[in-house]
């Protein structure tokens, strides 16, 4: 997974192609930010960031409590569906 995560860009692209999947099998938003913090919670305890960008992700992820965790999931959702 560590080469997905090398490139800002293409971790971005990883998600947008995984939320499409999920919206495809009839996931609807709700599910989909779950799944997204679940991976971000992934992430979070295994993979060290690679570069600015994840690493700036990480202190944010690691500074804010549960709520704002999902916050910050479902903008990422975001990000990736408005591309």
């Amino acid at each position: 997974m560590s080469t997905v995560l090398t490139v800002f860009d293409k971790w971005k692209e990883f998600l947008a192609q995984r939320v499409d999947q999920a919206e495809k099998v009839g996931l609807d938003d709700e599910k989909i930010s779950k799944l997204a913090y679940q991976i971000g919670e992934f992430l979070a305890d295994k993979v060290d960031p690679e570069n600015g960008e994840e690493r700036v992700l990480k202190e944010l992820w690691d500074a804010g409590d549960e709520s704002e965790r999902k916050v910050m999931a479902r903008l990422m959702v975001k990000l990736v569906n408005k591309e």
